[in-house]
C-alpha cells in the first residue's frame, strides 16, 4: 500500500493518551457496504448513504465510495467521464494507482499513491475522473475512496475551488505507543492539522494499525463520527464490535475513538487500514438527485436547467466528442 508512510513511526509526533474519564464512542449503526457500478462501469462499495446510515446520521458527509482494491487487466480500467456537480465538495483520495482529474475551470492533474484532490463544486462545475492511458493499456492495482462533503445553504453558491493535496503534504502522526500511523488529510487531531482547507468543519484521517495494536484517538464531542474499514479487520469501541474490510460504522457520543487491530491476517497485508471521518452536523434539509445536492426540490430543478444551458461551465473543446 504505497499511501504516504514513514520509515520509523516512533520518530513521529504522537497522539496523547486519553483524558481521565474519557467517554468512549460506541458503535450505533453498522453496515456492510453494498457493491454497485458507478461512472462508466467501475465497481464501488458504498457504506453510506444506506438504509443503516442515512444523510442525518452521516451529516455533514453525503456519500462514501470505496474504489477497489481491484487489479485491472489491460483495457479494463474505467472512470467517470465529464459530469456536473453543485452544492457540495468531492474528495478523491488515491491509495494505490493513479487517476487523472480535469474540470471546466482548468483545474486538475494526476492523483496517485497517497494524493488527494479536494474539489469544491459550490455553484457548479463540470469535471471528469479517468484512469490514465497507461493504466488502461497495461492494467494494474487501483485503490481509493471518494467522499462527498455537504455545504450549508449559505455556501451552496460559493465559487468552485480546487485543491491538490500531494502525499508529502499530508500530516503524519503516530499513536500513543507508536504502533499505528495516522495520515491527517484535513481537519485537526490532538493539535495536529492536516493540509486540506474545508468550508465545512471536518476531519479526515487514514490510519494504519499494526497487528494487535490499540489506537485511541481524541475526537470532538460535537462531531458526527464515521469509521470505514479499507482492509484488514479488528474491533471498534470498548465493547469490541468486530469489523472487517467493507464495513462502516456510525459512532455515538463520546470523547475518543477506540480501534484494536486483529492479530490474524485477513487480506493482502497484515495491517488494518481504517478511514476516520468526523464533522460538525449542518442540520439543514437535503434535496439530492444525481450529481446535485441542494436544500429544496426547486433548487434541484434549477441545477438541471443551469447545467443544460451551460451555466456550470463547458467541456474544453479538445475534450468534447459529440455522441461519444
Amino acid at each position: 500500500m504505497p499511501a504516504v508512510t514513514h520509515p520509523n513511526w516512533l520518530q513521529l509526533p504522537r497522539i496523547g493518551p486519553p483524558i481521565p474519564q474519557a467517554i468512549d464512542r460506541p458503535v450505533e449503526r453498522l453496515v456492510t457496504a453494498p457493491s454497485l457500478l458507478e461512472g462508466a462501469g467501475f465497481p464501488v462499495r458504498r457504506p453510506f448513504p444506506s438504509r443503516e446510515i442515512g444523510f442525518r446520521n452521516a451529516d455533514p458527509f453525503l456519500l462514501l465510495d470505496h474504489l477497489g482494491a481491484v487489479e485491472y487487466a489491460p483495457g479494463e480500467a474505467k472512470g467517470a467521464p465529464w459530469h456536473p456537480h453543485r452544492g457540495f465538495e468531492t474528495v478523491t483520495y488515491i491509495i494505490d494507482g493513479v487517476m487523472q482529474h480535469r474540470d471546466s475551470q482548468g483545474g486538475g492533474g494526476l492523483i496517485t499513491n497517497g494524493d488527494t484532490q479536494w474539489m469544491t463544486a459550490g455553484s457548479g462545475i463540470l469535471h471528469d475522473e479517468l484512469p490514465t492511458e497507461e493504466l488502461v493499456r497495461t492494467g494494474g492495482l487501483f485503490h481509493g475512496i471518494q467522499l462527498w462533503v455537504n455545504l450549508p445553504r449559505r455556501l451552496k453558491w460559493t465559487p468552485p475551488r480546487y485543491q491538490s493535496l500531494a502525499s508529502h503534504h499530508v500530516t503524519l502522526v503516530s499513536s500513543e505507543h507508536g504502533d499505528a500511523l495516522l495520515r491527517i488529510i484535513a481537519g485537526e487531531l490532538d493539535g495536529h492539522k492536516g493540509p486540506g482547507v474545508t468550508w465545512t468543519p471536518v476531519t479526515v484521517v487514514h490510519a494504519t494499525l499494526n497487528p494487535g495494536s490499540l489506537l485511541q484517538v481524541p475526537w470532538p464531542q460535537h462531531f458526527n463520527t464515521l469509521i470505514y474499514v479499507l482492509s484488514g479487520a479488528g474491533t471498534v469501541s470498548s465493547a469490541g464490535v468486530l469489523m472487517h474490510e467493507g464495513q462502516g460504522a456510525q459512532m455515538g457520543f463520546g470523547d475518543i475513538i477506540t480501534i484494536a487491530a486483529s492479530t490474524e491476517r485477513t487480506g493482502p497485508s497484515d495491517t488494518m487500514e481504517v478511514l476516520l471521518l468526523g464533522g460538525r452536523p449542518i442540520g439543514e434539509p437535503i434535496a439530492s438527485y444525481g450529481p446535485f445536492v441542494m436544500n429544496t426540490h426547486a433548487e434541484i430543478v434549477q441545477a438541471f436547467n443551469d447545467y443544460q444551458e451551460g451555466r456550470m461551465g463547458n467541456i474544453p473543446a479538445q475534450e468534447f466528442h459529440p455522441g461519444g
